[in-house]
Order: structure tokens, then C-alpha cells, then sequence
């Protein structure tokens, strides 16, 4: 039987991690908001990287990193809050196509029974909220995104906005990179999101899980993003009780802070079981 590991070796706790990084971002506390300075930034930020376990691949990878307009362009986009804060469940429903994620995850679950069993199993998450979290980030692994993932990290993380939310990512993406979990040309969404369900990279590090066991997650692999994103949901409280006022509520919540979002996701999940 394939024991399943959560990739959390070598990361250590998130308190910790960020301690460390605290310590050692004195020496790279510049920042900027254009492409100016960024290259001399990814040489300051190389020797927290390296501070903070990166290794030669991860390094290179930093290196080669060119900055991101677009991520740059989307972060704005959502600092003015977003259509998805203000508009109604219905409303965003019909526009992220919720009857076609309900159709589909219906039919991703009959063909992967036994896959979603054994989570329910393992982590108490019913299938309903994974998949719909799988239809609405990626249709269900139709498009992972067209952006490069340490080039997005790096460009956030040295962007002034929110710099230091970001770093503790872009050195777990520097550290997939040293161990497979990430190519250097891995391709995600505009703040660095990867694979199946578009986890940042420090969850990736935080909450994988290896199913294959071969030493590193890849979600890209779609059974290790499942994996993945139920272990995510239960260390954030999710139950098989996850509509709103309930106490698995609070998994979804964790997930994604657009209240409208979290009540979508409740939904089609339930949908999706047929409750």
C-alpha cells in the first residue's frame, strides 16, 4: 500500500520558516513597483533564498526569473476588491458556469470513485467542495495557466504592495524547484498559483501530499492534487458538513476569501453529491 506523505520535511513550521525569513530579509529589504531594480533585487534576495535551504537549482531558477507585468496587472486588478466581492452568488454562478462545474464533476466522480472514497477516508473531506474547487480554478485541469511560476512569485515578492506575504512563497517555490515539486519553466497564474487547484507554493510545501511516492508532489498530477486539496481543506476544519453556519464551513472559508466564493464552492459541492 502506498503510504502518502505529506510534504512537509525540510519546510519545517510556518512559524519558524517565517522567523527565519524575518532574520535574514534585513539584507534584502528593497523593493520596488517597475522593473527597476529588480535584477539587482534577485541578487539580494539570492542569499536569503540560500539562508533559507535553496540549492543550487532554485538559485539558477531565481536567477533567470524576469519580471511579470501581468502578475503585476492582476494584483492590481484585485486590490480594487473585485467583481467577485460585490456580486451576487447567482450572478457569479451563471458567469463561472456552475451548471456545466456540476455536469463535470459529476462525471469526474463516477470515473474516479475509488480515488475520491479513499480520500473521504483518509481526511473526512467529501468529494463535492474538491471537485468544485477543481472546476472553478482550472476547469477541472483545462487551463493550469499560461504564466511562469518562479517569474510570477519572484515579480510579487519583490513587488512593495504585499512583499512580505509573498517572499515566504517564492522561496518554497525556489525549493520545489530544487526538488522536482516545479520545473524553472512551470506555468501557473499571475501570482504564482500551480497546478490542478492552483496552490500557492508554500501550501504546496505545507499541505502536498506525495501519492506516488516518488519524493515530491506534482500538482500537475491530478491525484496528488486532489490529495493535495483535501489535506488543505481538513487542516483548515473541514468536515462532511461544509454548508454555511456549519462547522466544515469554515475549510471552504479557508480556501478562498471571497464570501461569494466560499458560498458557491458550499453549493455546487453539494450539488455535485447530489444532496
Amino acid at each position: 500500500m502506498t503510504s502518502y506523505k505529506t510534504m512537509l520535511k525540510g519546510f519545517g513550521a510556518a512559524a519558524a520558516f517565517a522567523l527565519t525569513l524575518g532574520a535574514t530579509s534585513a539584507h534584502a529589504q528593497s523593493c520596488g513597483n517597475s522593473a527597476a531594480g529588480f535584477d539587482q533585487w534577485k541578487q539580494q534576495f539570492a542569499g536569503v533564498a540560500q539562508q533559507n535551504g535553496v540549492g543550487s537549482r532554485g538559485i539558477q531558477a531565481l536567477m533567470n526569473a524576469r519580471y511579470n507585468d501581468k502578475t503585476i496587472r492582476i494584483d492590481r486588478a484585485a486590490q480594487k476588491g473585485g467583481s467577485a466581492f460585490t456580486m451576487s452568488l447567482d450572478t457569479f454562478l451563471n458567469k463561472r458556469g456552475g451548471a456545466s462545474i456540476v455536469r463535470t464533476g459529476k462525471q469526474k466522480l463516477a470515473q474516479n470513485k475509488a480515488m475520491f472514497d479513499d480520500i473521504q477516508n483518509r481526511y473526512g473531506v467529501t468529494p463535492g467542495p474538491i471537485l468544485a474547487i477543481w472546476g472553478m480554478e482550472t476547469g477541472f485541469g483545462g487551463f493550469m495557466g499560461s504564466e511562469n511560476v518562479v517569474s510570477s512569485a519572484a515579480t510579487i515578492a519583490y513587488d512593495c504592495r504585499r512583499s512580505d506575504f509573498f517572499k515566504p512563497h517564492l522561496i518554497a517555490a525556489l525549493r520545489l524547484v530544487d526538488t522536482g515539486g516545479l520545473s524553472p519553466n512551470s506555468r501557473g497564474a499571475g501570482h504564482g498559483e500551480y497546478g490542478h487547484t492552483q496552490f500557492l507554493a508554500g501550501n504546496i510545501l505545507r499541505y502536498g501530499v506525495d501519492v506516488n511516492g516518488d519524493g515530491h508532489v506534482d500538482l500537475s498530477n491530478m491525484r496528488e492534487a486532489m490529495y493535495s486539496t483535501a489535506n488543505f481543506l481538513r487542516q483548515h476544519g473541514m468536515t462532511a458538513n461544509y454548508q454555511q453556519g456549519q462547522a466544515g464551513y469554515r475549510g471552504i472559508q479557508g480556501w478562498n476569501a471571497a464570501p461569494v466564493y466560499q458560498q458557491a464552492i458550499a453549493q455546487l459541492g453539494a450539488q455535485i453529491e447530489g444532496r
